[in-house]
């Protein structure tokens, strides 16, 4: 499913997260060893506050293939994603930020 270093978007804690894979893992695993980022800026995205995270494979929204040429962080950690990964990664973190304020509207509207 993925292999090292392979970068992704997933749900880490709740939060669209830009993902990288700490080893190869294949499709029959259930969780996925990870390193998490956080955006910080256009394409640029640094170390989450937890940065090494398992997470159940099905938390992965999307794998970016092939990978971004140049995707190992820099010595600082911080990670630059081509504009059509980032352009995927703002579409995904958008849909479910929608789904989030949507459910959360349902629920407000049944206690009133």
């Amino acid at each position: 499913m993925m292999q090292s270093g392979s970068l992704a978007v997933a749900m880490v804690q709740r939060q669209v997260m830009v993902v990288q894979a700490s080893r190869s893992h294949s499709k029959q695993e259930a969780w996925i060893d990870v390193q998490t980022f956080t955006p910080f800026g256009d394409c640029v995205f640094l170390p989450s506050v937890y940065p090494q995270a398992r997470i159940p494979a099905s938390d992965i929204l999307a794998v970016f293939s092939p990978c971004p040429a140049g995707n190992q962080p820099s010595e600082g950690g911080m990670l630059v994603l081509p504009p059509k990964a980032f352009s995927k990664f703002m579409e995904l973190s958008t849909r479910t930020q929608e789904k989030y304020e949507h459910l959360f509207n349902m629920w407000s509207a049944r206690t009133r």
